[in-house]
């Protein structure tokens, strides 16, 4: 019953604030002090949330459901400090709706997942280096929809739109930041994977694992083609959108199809 009210709490404050950070954006009007208070009082009731539906009585629930609340807490938590020194405001817009699907997600729908009693150090290590990257990477994602979006309002002569954001190039750099640090937990997150996983053949962990070796090799091609060939804008999105798509794939698309469509654990 806690966990329901904490999850319908936060959701009803990640919603006031994407609303008011909405009118920001589209109006040049609001307090922004208010959008930030409203989030932080969203991710601490989320935290309440997420935890206990990650570790309870029963042990820890490593299903899709509790996984995906806990990344969108972290994606909103690392948004969220990053706008006391970055213009990261208008990822509110994107990351606090995730959030709000995650936790009703976690409410209302239970996936096939047997908990786990106990987690070693190594593995606890590796899923935390794992929620950290992909969280990252996706606000990367974010950020790459919102750099095609003002880019999209230049060539359209939007001026009026596109003046309440940074401007374009800060974005930019903003993103490739991002993708940069969120490249390493991802390294971080995989040689952990082989260092401390033991079984290799579970259901879904060798598609897993395939998987997300292409999301890091699309990465690292981006890094070198951003430092090497000048690679931005459109080329820069897109090939930010397509390492974020098999990373989704990767993880989430294999947990979805074993827990969900397939009832495995």
């Amino acid at each position: 019953m806690l966990m329901i009210t904490s999850g319908v709490a936060a959701s009803l404050c990640y919603l006031a604030a994407t609303g008011l950070q909405l009118q920001r954006m589209l109006k040049g009007s609001g307090v922004g002090s208010w959008v930030k208070l409203l989030a932080a009082l969203a991710i601490i009731l989320h935290g309440f949330t997420a935890s206990w539906g990650f570790s309870n009585t029963n042990g820890y629930d490593l299903g899709i459901y509790p996984m995906l609340s806990l990344m969108s807490l972290s994606i909103g938590a690392i948004v969220l400090i990053s706008s006391l020194r970055r213009p990261v405001d208008n990822l509110f817009v994107f990351v606090f709706p995730l959030a709000i699907s995650t936790i009703l997600l976690q409410i209302i729908l239970k996936g096939d997942y047997t908990p786990i009693q106990d987690i070693t150090r190594g593995i606890f290590g590796h899923i935390a280096l794992s929620i950290i990257a992909y969280s990252l990477l996706t606000i990367a994602a974010a950020q790459a929809l919102l750099l095609s979006f003002g880019d999209n309002m230049l060539r359209h002569h939007r001026l009026v739109i596109l003046r309440n954001l940074p401007p374009l190039e800060t974005m930019e750099h903003l993103m490739f930041e991002i993708i940069w640090v969120g490249l390493v937990f991802l390294t971080l997150s995989i040689g952990s994977g082989f260092v401390f996983l033991d079984d290799f053949s579970e259901p879904g962990l060798i598609h897993h694992t395939a998987i997300t070796l292409a999301a890091w090799i699309v990465f690292m091609v981006l890094a070198w083609g951003r430092y090497q060939l000048g690679w931005r804008g459109a080329i820069a999105s897109r090939w930010t959108l397509f390492g974020f798509v098999l990373l989704v794939l990767g993880y989430f698309g294999s947990k979805l199809v074993l827990e969900v469509i397939l009832g495995k654990s």
